[in-house]
């Protein structure tokens, strides 16, 4: 029988989420659940939206799990947040790690993992708690990713890396082997990083320069 589940968040991700959880997971979504003076309707995706502060009410922690389905807000301190204040309300804390995600590592990853499809993690990688994979990403061998990360699509994180705490990593990143990428760290678009990076970094790359010639101009 499928658990039932409730997910923190009624935007884009929340959304995603039960999509996800619904067509490849074993929970059942059953409801929606915000912050009481976020909460603006009663339902949301055809389910009840609950204000947080009640959630103990209506569901306890020992037939519903809860997913924290949240953008990197704050460098993902909120999301963050969000996991540990439903964890002292005593909820199990659920993973979602898609089925086309090819996951090689010998270690699972931590709670309020969101691994989308395409990924691949190769063996010896640690994920920690609440970090979001989104899809078409590589993760190496032996790198480490720590707790509170959000991961964008198509990043490439080579061998023996390791992606503290707190960070953003931007389309199409590139990091070299065995980079060091520090607490609250965050990378544009495009940013390729050979070096370890400090503490609150920001990495863009260079912009895309407009020419003056149209695009009728060049034989394609």
């Amino acid at each position: 029988m499928a658990r039932k589940l409730i997910i923190f968040g009624s935007g884009d991700i929340g959304q995603i989420a039960k999509y996800y959880f619904d067509v490849d997971s074993e929970y059942q979504p059953v409801g929606f659940t915000l912050d009481g003076s976020y909460v603006k309707e009663d339902n949301f995706e055809g389910l009840p939206v609950i204000p947080f502060e009640e959630l103990l009410k209506k569901y306890r922690p020992d037939e519903c799990d809860i997913f924290i389905a949240l953008s990197y807000a704050r460098m993902n301190k909120l999301r963050a947040e969000k996991y540990m204040e439903a964890k002292l309300k005593g909820y199990t804390v659920a993973s979602y790690i898609s089925s086309k995600c090819t996951y090689l590592s010998q270690t699972k990853p931590g709670e309020n993992s969101f691994i989308f499809e395409d990924n691949t993690i190769q063996p010896f990688v640690r994920i920690g708690n609440n970090v979001t994979i989104w899809s078409g990403n590589h993760i190496g061998h032996h790198s480490i990713i720590d707790d509170h990360n959000f991961i964008s699509s198509h990043v490439v994180i080579s061998g023996h890396c390791h992606i503290e705490s707190y960070c953003f990593l931007g389309v199409n990143t590139t990091i070299a082997h065995k980079v060091r990428i520090g607490s609250e760290t965050l990378l544009g678009a495009g940013a390729i990083i050979t070096k370890d990076t400090e503490l609150q970094s920001v990495y863009v790359p260079a912009k895309s320069s407009k020419l003056e010639k149209k695009s009728s101009h060049f034989k394609l």
